[in-house]
């Protein structure tokens, strides 16, 4: 994730629990909810609200009203605490070398080093211990997720097709785009009357285009935007440069497409991406490869999962078959089966860390053990190719956007399953009594 400020690298990360250890040793800090045997306490939940809307100042979205904010704050701190339970029960953990790394990307995706990121955290008042803990809660979360949800999630060759030929548009690497633009404008210190009808008129005008009514024709006759008497076309933007309101549309929405109505300090504005100028994607070094996992736990700890790694890597070299030790030994039930086989692995397909070891090898070449996210690994490389079909390339860039499209969904009724099957006990409204 690019992060451009550190201000906003606060805001995304500490997002989650900032306050919690403070929180519990409050004594009389009063129980807001109960959640399976553990309890959200009142100063976390400030702490979140606090937190929060900044977060959507900056956004230029509505922030609800107290009691609706409240109750929406301390339903993603049940969903957080549900998923810690979740991973402790399964075993997942994070050790302080896989922390530590974790932090010095942060640190260098900002220009920093680690000290220089504890400053900058520390000259916002946020503690460096908190940020450590909440990014070791972020790695759980995300090793969670990745074993529960991810794992499971199929894309058919049929699916891939649908997908290439009604969003190409998304996958082809984007130079520029034409925006255009109608702004529903709000006077300074606008009542909520004001803002209230000046979003139902926006909505009304974004019904109307997607039913196919002309762009230019109603930004002319409703646009209080400078360009409303060209039809609202802002012209062609590098990607790079543009305005930081339509960012997100810029990169995502097909030709032709158009936001719903966003709200600014200025008023409520409709972004359309009428064009776009981009490449279909460059050939990628593809990677066959195999490996053997030994996942750690309470019974087996890095130094034996390790240990164990290095006495397969010996048989390996010494002529033993990998496949037949992976089928006996891999912890990766999914390509243990076959042999430990991973298939044709494109950049970006594996995590950081087993991607940096599988491209240090030559084909043939037998790692020695090193450590992810998942466990401890040895890992083979059999062979590569450039692959650089661009239609190909198209397909397996749709077959990413749609796993992660599925996952997405599944997370929602894993979150779901995962609340309804938990013992929970709201106590906000006894509080507000």
């Amino acid at each position: 994730m690019a992060i451009k400020s550190i201000k906003v690298l606060l805001l995304l990360v500490t997002c989650m629990a900032l306050g919690n250890a403070e929180a519990r040793v409050q004594s009389l800090d009063a129980i807001v909810a109960v959640v399976n045997d553990d309890v959200i306490v009142q100063s976390e939940l400030n702490t979140q609200i606090n937190l929060l809307i900044p977060e959507l100042q900056a956004r230029g979205a509505p922030i609800p009203d107290p009691a609706t904010l409240e109750q929406q704050v301390l339903e993603q701190l049940i969903l957080e605490r549900l998923q810690m339970q979740r991973a402790r029960t399964i075993g997942i953990e994070v050790d302080e070398a896989t922390l530590s790394e974790a932090l010095t990307n942060i640190a260098a995706r900002n220009g920093m080093d680690l000290m220089q990121l504890r400053a900058a955290l520390e000259a916002n008042d946020v503690s460096f211990d908190d940020f450590r803990e909440d990014t070791r809660r972020q790695i759980i979360t995300s090793r969670l997720q990745q074993e529960e949800i991810v794992r499971g999630i199929n894309v058919s060759d049929q699916e891939v097709e649908r997908f290439v030929e009604t969003e190409r548009d998304s996958l082809i690497t984007r130079n520029e785009v034409r925006l255009s633009h109608i702004l529903i404008a709000l006077p300074e210190n606008a009542s909520s009357t004001q803002v209230e009808q000046a979003r139902e008129k926006a909505k009304g005008l974004v019904t109307r285009l997607r039913r196919g009514e002309d762009f230019a024709r109603l930004a002319r006759a409703n646009s209080e935007g400078g360009r409303a008497q060209e039809g609202g076309d802002l012209g062609w933007f590098p990607i790079g440069e543009v305005p930081s309101l339509a960012a997100r549309p810029a990169q995502t929405l097909g030709r032709g497409e158009l936001t719903d109505p966003i709200r600014s300090p200025s008023g409520f504005h409709i972004i359309q991406v009428s064009d776009i100028k981009g490449d279909t994607p460059k050939p990628v070094t593809q990677t066959q490869a195999r490996h053997i996992l030994i996942r750690t736990s309470e019974v087996v700890s890095n130094q034996d999962a390790k240990r164990r790694l290095e006495q397969l890597r010996t048989r390996i070299v010494g002529g033993d078959d990998f496949a037949t030790l992976a089928r006996s030994h891999s912890d990766d039930t999914g390509s243990a089966l076959n042999g430990g086989d991973l298939g044709w692995v494109n950049p970006g397909d594996t995590v950081p860390a087993f991607e940096r070891e599988m491209d240090r090898l030559a084909p043939g070449e037998v790692s020695q053990p090193f450590e992810s996210p998942f466990g401890w690994h040895i890992v083979q490389v059999n062979e590569r190719r450039e692959q650089d079909t661009a239609d190909e390339l198209l397909r397996l860039r749709a077959k990413d956007a749609l796993r992660m499209r599925k996952a997405e969904e599944a997370k929602e009724l894993w979150l779901q399953r995962l609340r309804d099957e938990a013992y929970l006990e709201i106590r906000l409204d006894a509080l507000d009594d």
